[in-house]
């Protein structure tokens, strides 16, 4: 049984009132002292973006397994870099997208590989939140932009509908704000076969949020 031993946070203060808020019996005002707890096996990683590398690092270092809240890091060569190390150190590594684990996600996605609606040609995907005035999507420093954010769920679920098999082209638009952070974007993935996607974000309006996977057999 897992039982939540320790929370960190760059304040003492901002810790402790989790810890208190959630029954917590260790609170640390520094991610240096948390890797460090003998008692802390695994660690969910829910920091901004452009420290995760750094984070992860640190953590993997102390042989701590992780778990950590998407996007993984910036970049793919961080990524890279982050699963040479978990690999070197043996330890448990996997990126935290909530989606792939919902009761209906589990059930389409169990639907599509026992060929129910048979051979997948088409994925549609979007959605949209107003987010944009979290300085965690708005700010460029932090790791900002609505790809990261919002849009990997849609990617997530081409990903997965197409079994992590990579696009032969993919076109995209998109809208920067004045910081050169994404607002929104619309993108078209092809696969080989004529199989399609079509997948989109944006973080300055409330969409449905729906996703249809069209097969031979059905939607």
């Amino acid at each position: 049984m897992c039982q939540f031993v320790a929370v960190g946070s760059r304040r003492l203060s901002g810790a402790q009132d989790f810890a208190k808020r959630h029954n917590i019996t260790k609170a640390y005002g520094s991610y240096d002292e948390l890797a460090k707890d003998p008692d802390v096996q695994v660690v969910y990683v829910g920091t901004v973006n452009n420290v995760h590398l750094d984070n992860v690092k640190l953590l993997l270092e102390n042989g701590k397994h992780l778990l950590v809240e998407k996007p993984l890091a910036m970049n793919s060569k961080q990524v890279e870099e982050m699963i040479a190390l978990a690999k070197s150190k043996r330890l448990f590594f996997m990126e935290a997208l909530v989606s792939r684990f919902t009761p209906s996600f589990v059930f389409v996605m169990d639907q599509i590989r026992r060929g129910v609606i048979g051979h997948v040609y088409h994925v549609n995907a979007g959605l949209g939140y107003k987010m944009i005035l979290e300085d965690r999507v708005a700010t460029r420093e932090l790791g900002g932009g609505t790809v990261l954010d919002l849009g990997i769920y849609a990617i997530g679920i081409a990903d997965q509908a197409y079994d992590g098999e990579m696009p032969t082209k993919i076109s995209a638009i998109g809208q920067l704000n004045e910081n050169g952070v994404d607002l929104n974007f619309a993108a078209n993935l092809k696969y080989g076969g004529n199989r399609t996607a079509s997948i989109f974000a944006n973080s300055l309006l409330l969409l449905p949020n729906e996703a249809f996977i069209v097969g031979t057999n059905g939607t």
